[in-house]
């Protein structure tokens, strides 16, 4: 028998949570951008020879409470311009960090903007995307606010694509999706790799059209990007480096991430 929460999101036209979804580990929060992804994929620091080319790129960086209170001017020296601080992941977890990391990077200089772990198994889309806007995931057209992030990627407690098929999925990343467009007017960029999309998600919705793409991949050259993508936005290309929390580069120059971060 559907419980009273599933038949609720049905009407609503919201994707209801597996039932499968076993409660979460004791202790459980805080998983980083690219976390499961290491775990899988492999991957991890390149020597400097390995770096890959930054030449009209934008380097910058993503946090999490991991990183605890960061040098944002020691970053910011050593040549970040921008940076992606973790705010939230499912509906039970708030970054303790969040104000000291997404304020201070904002007080260096840098352009910055939030991200989202998503645990699609735990609560549908709609749930989790006011969840993300309602605790820093929000947007304003200032310059300096990237768009939200929905980070997508291998789940952290069982099966690999949360026991949804890729129709389910595709729904609940649409449905995240638009509800961050309608309460922020922008669409937020989607974090994933190749692997854990083309398997779990697959391209029957072009999310290229609408979502700007950021894509881990840790090794010097970027390979294929995920179906439904042309074109990738920033590139997570490393674990570990210069700066604290992963290394990411912008493909294109400042003035296009100013742009970016203004329409």
């Amino acid at each position: 028998m559907r419980t009273l929460i599933s038949i609720v999101a049905i009407v609503a036209g919201m994707t209801p949570a597996p039932a499968s979804a076993a409660p979460l580990p004791e202790g459980s929060a805080d998983h980083t951008a690219g976390s499961q992804i290491l775990k899988h994929e492999g991957g991890g620091n390149l020597r400097a020879e390995e770096s890959p080319p930054t030449e009209g790129k934008v380097p910058g960086m993503d946090v999490s409470s991991h990183q605890g209170d960061v040098d944002w001017k020691s970053s910011w020296d050593k040549g970040a311009r921008f940076s992606y601080v973790k705010a939230t992941e499912g509906v039970h977890y708030r970054n303790p960090k969040f104000t000291q990391q997404y304020d201070g990077s904002y007080g260096i200089g840098m352009i910055r903007g939030a991200y989202h772990f998503a645990l699609p198994d735990r609560a549908n889309g709609v749930a989790q995307a006011n969840f993300f806007v309602d605790n820093g995931g929000g947007w304003s057209p200032d310059g300096r606010t990237l768009p939200p992030a929905l980070d997508m990627e291998y789940n952290p407690y069982g099966d690999t694509c949360y026991n949804m098929n890729q129709t389910a999925m595709t729904a609940w990343v649409k449905e995240f999706s638009d509800t961050v467009f309608a309460r922020t007017r922008r669409y937020p960029a989607i974090y994933t790799s190749t692997s854990w999309w083309n398997k779990c998600v697959g391209g029957s919705v072009k999310f290229g059209d609408t979502n700007p793409l950021w894509i881990a991949h840790y090794t010097s050259k970027l390979g294929p990007l995920p179906v439904g993508f042309d074109f990738h936005t920033i590139w997570q290309w490393q674990a570990a480096g210069l700066f604290p929390g992963d290394q990411n580069l912008f493909n294109g120059r400042f003035e296009q991430l100013q742009r970016i971060a203004t329409s």
